[in-house]
């Protein structure tokens, strides 16, 4: 569903992803692990096209993304939640959830979105600025599956999360694997959620992929060793 060839992005004459190169099944969720600054949400935003790629190639469903601008990339079936949410505090939740309809061309929110997240349907009418962390966050997950992605990037998405709220997005992220057919990208730091949530993971270091692991074979205290400073 999400192919990546040989990617490489650079901020002026430093490069930070060094040739990169992973794909992403249908209907898998892949954790990209690693500490800050090793290049998870580099990758995320480059994808998204927020920032430019200097090499290779990025695929969705077959369909090249390299020279799309974010919204045509969000046409094509690309979704992302960045790093700190980002929802608009000065309007409604339903409102905040609407801006993402334009896309998919439908009028309303749709009654699967609700059933995703009951809280922001009770909450519908309250300003997004005034939700907690944690239903800011399922704000922001809902408003990207609005668009009707193929594959849905998530930077991030437990920071500043409290424990119950973490668990809940897990149980959430696979039933909309499961129920809606996506394949889904979380850059994530907490090891128990990348376990929790993950078909697959993968380890960024200085801008490398250097360990990979489905699931069933993960070798957790490898993965961590990776995110100790």
């Amino acid at each position: 569903m999400l192919q990546v060839n040989d990617y490489h992005v650079a901020y002026g004459q430093s490069e930070v992803l060094h040739g990169l190169d992973f794909a992403l099944e249908d209907n898998e969720i892949l954790a990209v692990m690693g500490r800050n600054g090793m290049g998870k949400s580099t990758l995320m935003k480059a994808v998204m096209g927020v920032i430019p790629s200097s090499g290779g190639s990025v695929r969705i469903d077959g369909t090249e993304l390299g020279g799309l601008k974010s919204h045509q990339r969000v046409a094509a079936g690309l979704a992302f939640v960045p790093q700190g949410r980002w929802i608009f505090s000065a309007l409604t939740v339903e409102e905040n959830i609407q801006t993402g309809l334009a896309v998919s061309g439908r009028k309303q929110v749709p009654d699967e979105i609700y059933e995703l997240f009951p809280v922001l349907k009770e909450m519908r009418h309250r300003r997004g600025g005034n939700l907690s962390g944690g239903q800011q966050q399922q704000l922001a997950i809902a408003r990207a599956l609005a668009t009707n992605p193929k594959v849905l990037l998530l930077d991030e998405p437990t920071e500043g999360i409290q424990p119950s709220i973490i668990r809940e997005m897990a149980r959430v992220l696979r039933r909309i694997r499961d129920e809606h057919g996506l394949a889904i990208v979380v850059s994530e730091q907490v090891v128990s959620f990348a376990l929790d949530v993950a078909d697959r993971l993968l380890v960024l270091e200085n801008g490398n992929i250097v360990h990979e692991d489905p699931r069933d074979g993960v070798d957790e205290e490898t993965i961590a060793s990776y995110l100790t400073v």
